[in-house]
C-alpha cells in the first residue's frame, strides 16, 4: 500500500542551510534564476558561431524539435572498429549494457543515462560472485547517470541509484536510467529509475558538498545532490516498469511526466488519483502544482516528455498523457488551456498485448511555426501496429480541440456515433488503416517512439517498424519513405543539410535533406542504437547501447 499524499513543504529531501548567504558569496547562486515562467532561458544554438555550443536537454530546446541549425561539416564517413581501420573517431567512452538517456552536452561536459554493467566503483559490485570469463566481481544492478569530459571523453563522476525494492513492476531490471537530463548553468535535473526528480551540481564534489548533505554515496566520483523529490513517497505515484521523463525547465519551474501507470496485471491502476504531470520549483524542489487528468483512463504507463510553446502569445506547457490525450496548461498555475485526443474516436478500446488501434505516447510533442506535431505509439514490447501522426494548431483555442466529438457513445468504441468538432485544431492527419490492395501493409503509418525533426517545410519522422517518412509540414503530403529494415527507438536529427537516424541493428542512415529521397550512406556500427544522434561543436555523438562515440571529420 502506498503512503497518502503529503502537504506541500514536506515533500523534498534538501537542506535549507542557515548559512546560505555565505555560500552565495563563495560559490554564487545555487541555480540559475534567469527568465520567468513564461520565458525560458536561451539554452541551445547561440547565434555566435565562435562560442561553444550546447545541447542541454532532450531535443536541444524547449520546443523539442530535433533540428540543429548551427553545426556544419558533420561527418558522413566513420569506422568504429579498433585498429588501423578506425576512422574519424575522436574518442569512445564505455557505458553499461543499456543506454537510453541522452546524451546531454553542456558546459564542456556530457551526461548519459545507463546501467551499472560497466561499474566505475568496486563498491557497486558483488565481490562474492565472480564473472567466470573475467574473474571480476559481478556488477550490482543500479541506475547510473555518467558525466564525461566533452573534449577527451574522460569519466568525471556518476550518480548511482539503487533499484527499487518493489522490483520489476516499478523498476525493470538492468534498464538503468532512461531519462535525458536537462542542464542550466551549474545545475542538472533528471528523473531517476527510483521515480525521483533530482537536482545535481554539475561539478560533482569537486567544489564541495552543496545542498543536501546526506548522500548515500560520497566518494570523489559520486554526484553531489542538491535536492531530491520522491514521487512515489510524496504523491503515491505508481510507475509502471520505469520512470523515464526528460524534464523541461521554463523560468524557475521544472515540469515532469510522473510515469504513473498500471500494476503487474496490466489492468488495475493502483493509484488513479496520483498526478501524471507535476511542476516543481527548480531551485528547491517544492511542489508547485499537480494534475491527474488521465486518471483511471491510463492505458499502460506514461513515458513521454513535456514541451513548452508560446502560441498566439499564450505560454503553455504541453503534456502527453497515458490516456492518449495531449493537454496544454498554464505554466504557473496548471490551469488547463486545451486538450486533444490523438486517437480517432472509433479506434476501439485499448487492448492488452499490443493489439488494436488505440495508443498512447512514447514520442514527444514538437513545436514548429505555432503548430504541434506528434505521433502515437506504445511500449516497444507491444510490437508494431496502427499509428497516427498529427499536426494541430491550437492558436486561439480552448477546451477540446480534437478532430471529432462523440455524439452517442457505445461500449464498443468502433460503433460510436461521431461528428466533426467545430472547435477542432487539426491541420492534418497521417495514418490509420488502409484497404488499398497494393499497399505494403494494412496501415499508412505505424506506431512510433520517435520525435519529429521539422525544417524548411519538411517533417522527418520514423516508426518503430523501421520506416522513415518525409512529409510536407503544412499539408501532410507524403514525399517519400524508406524501409530501414530494423526497429527504430530513437529519433531523426536534422543537421548540416542531412538527416541522421540510428537503428536497432546498429546502422546509421544518412539522408540528404529534400523532397526527393537521396540516401547518402549507411554506416554499420557494432551495437544496437536506441537513442538519437546529437551534434555539438563540430562533433557528432552516436550513443549505442554500450558506447558513446564522438565522431569528427579529421582535416588534412
Amino acid at each position: 500500500m502506498l503512503p497518502p499524499l503529503r502537504p506541500w513543504g514536506l515533500n523534498v529531501r534538501f537542506v535549507a542551510l542557515a548559512a546560505s548567504a555565505a555560500l552565495l558569496m563563495l560559490h554564487g547562486p545555487t541555480a540559475p534564476t534567469r527568465g520567468t515562467a513564461a520565458e525560458p532561458t536561451r539554452t541551445a544554438n547561440p547565434s555566435d558561431a565562435g562560442a561553444p555550443r550546447d545541447w542541454p536537454m532532450f531535443g536541444g530546446t524547449p520546443s523539442r524539435n530535433m533540428v540543429n541549425l548551427v553545426e556544419k561539416g558533420m561527418p558522413t564517413e566513420w569506422e568504429t572498429r579498433r585498429g588501423e581501420q578506425r576512422k574519424n573517431i575522436k574518442w569512445v567512452a564505455k557505458l553499461g549494457s543499456r543506454a537510453y538517456g541522452g546524451p546531454t552536452i553542456a558546459g564542456g561536459r556530457i551526461y548519459v543515462g545507463t546501467n551499472n554493467e560497466a561499474p566505475r566503483n568496486e563498491r557497486d559490485t558483488d565481490k562474492t560472485r565472480l564473472n567466470p570469463a573475467t574473474k571480476k566481481p559481478t556488477p550490482i544492478d543500479k541506475g547510473i547517470l555518467m558525466c564525461f569530459d566533452e573534449s577527451t571523453g574522460n569519466f568525471l563522476w556518476q550518480h548511482v541509484n539503487d533499484k527499487l525494492p518493489s522490483g520489476m513492476v516499478n523498476d525493470w531490471p538492468r534498464e538503468g536510467v532512461c531519462s535525458t537530463p536537462i542542464v542550466e548553468g551549474n545545475r542538472l535535473w533528471y528523473v531517476t529509475n527510483r521515480c525521483t526528480v533530482v537536482c545535481l551540481d554539475v561539478d560533482g564534489f569537486a567544489n564541495g558538498n552543496q545542498g543536501f548533505q546526506d548522500e548515500k554515496y560520497k566518494d570523489p566520483t559520486d554526484a553531489d545532490v542538491i535536492w531530491e523529490f520522491d514521487m512515489m513517497r510524496e504523491l503515491s505515484v505508481y510507475p509502471h516498469n520505469m520512470a523515464a521523463c526528460s524534464p523541461l525547465i521554463v523560468g524557475d519551474i521544472v515540469f515532469v511526466v510522473t510515469a504513473n501507470g498500471v500494476d503487474e496485471g496490466h489492468i488495475n491502476i493502483p493509484s488513479p488519483q496520483a498526478p501524471s504531470f507535476i511542476a516543481l520549483d527548480k531551485n528547491t524542489g517544492k511542489l508547485l502544482w499537480q494534475d491527474n487528468s488521465p486518471g483511471k483512463d491510463i492505458m499502460h504507463g506514461q513515458w513521454s516528455n513535456p514541451t513548452y510553446a508560446v502560441i498566439g502569445g499564450v505560454p503553455q506547457v504541453i503534456f502527453p498523457g497515458g490516456d492518449g490525450w495531449l493537454r496544454a496548461f498554464e505554466p504557473k498555475t496548471g490551469k488547463l488551456i486545451w486538450k486533444f485526443d490523438a486517437n480517432p474516436k472509433k479506434a476501439g478500446r485499448y487492448q492488452l498485448g499490443g493489439k488494436g488501434e488505440r495508443n498512447d505516447f512514447i514520442a514527444t510533442p514538437v513545436l514548429h511555426d505555432d503548430k504541434i506535431y506528434i505521433g502515437v505509439g506504445q511500449d516497444p514490447e507491444h510490437y508494431e501496429g496502427v499509428g497516427h501522426l498529427w499536426c494541430i494548431d491550437p492558436k486561439g483555442k480552448t477546451g477540446d480541440i480534437s478532430e471529432e466529438i462523440v455524439v452517442k457513445d457505445n461500449e464498443d468504441f468502433t460503433k460510436r456515433e461521431t461528428a466533426p468538432n467545430p472547435n477542432s485544431g487539426v491541420v492534418w492527419h497521417y495514418g490509420g488503416p488502409t484497404t488499398d490492395p497494393d499497399a505494403k501493409r494494412e496501415y499508412h503509418f505505424g506506431r512510433t517512439m520517435s520525435t519529429c525533426s521539422i525544417h524548411d517545410g519538411l517533417v522527418y519522422v520514423a516508426e518503430l517498424a523501421g520506416y522513415l517518412h518525409c512529409l510536407d509540414a503544412k499539408t501532410g503530403q507524403v514525399y517519400w519513405e524508406h524501409d530501414l529494415k530494423s526497429a527504430i527507438w530513437g529519433s531523426t536529427l536534422w543537421v548540416d543539410g542531412k538527416v541522421y537516424i540510428g537503428t536497432e541493428d546498429g546502422d546509421v542512415f544518412i539522408f540528404k535533406h529534400g523532397k526527393e529521397k537521396e540516401l547518402i550512406t549507411k554506416i554499420e556500427m557494432e551495437e544496437p542504437i536506441r537513442s538519437t544522434p546529437v551534434a555539438v561543436n563540430g562533433v557528432l555523438y552516436i550513443m549505442t547501447e554500450i558506447h558513446l562515440y564522438a565522431i569528427q571529420e579529421k582535416k588534412e
